[in-house]
């Protein structure tokens, strides 16, 4: 008869470790709607730029017959998905702001965000722009002048 018997005591959980479980869960899971987030902006950026090597066919053509070197026309678009990657943190973090201003103002939550969080987000939104501008970039630089400027 002794084996049945549990000792429940010891499963009595405190507020503590419930509240600490559930806060770690929602971190986890804002953690990976965030990283989705920045794959599926990553994408987006890197499917603009394709585009855009697409439309300026003839103009990567021309640089390169003037002299361009691949490395100039990769750097150039590198720098144009840069750009534009970092414009669009630039906003998010003004509409962030703008968002905490709203609830700080509205509501007895005390809301801010530091400059170090925006900081490192406009880094994050440049830096992924810079991994998924590379595809687009090479494939601009390895364009054949010829067969660029055929497309005039």
């Amino acid at each position: 008869h002794t084996r049945y018997w549990r000792d429940w005591s010891s499963d009595v959980c405190s507020s503590d470790l419930i509240v600490g479980t559930i806060t770690g869960g929602l971190t986890l899971m804002l953690g990976a709607i965030g990283a989705i987030s920045l794959l599926v902006g990553g994408i987006g950026i890197m499917n603009i730029m394709l585009v855009s090597v697409s439309e300026r066919t003839s103009e990567i053509g021309l640089r390169k017959a003037i002299g361009a070197r691949s490395s100039d026309v990769l750097r150039q678009f590198l720098v144009e998905a840069l750009v534009l990657s970092s414009l669009g943190g630039v906003i998010g973090s003004v509409l962030g702001l703008s968002a905490v201003a709203g609830v700080a103002a509205l509501t007895p939550l005390p809301a801010a965000i530091g400059a170090s969080s925006v900081l490192i987000t406009v880094s994050l939104s440049g830096s992924i722009g810079l991994i998924f501008g590379v595809l687009p970039a090479r494939r601009a630089a390895r364009l054949d002048p010829i067969t660029a400027l055929r497309s005039l």
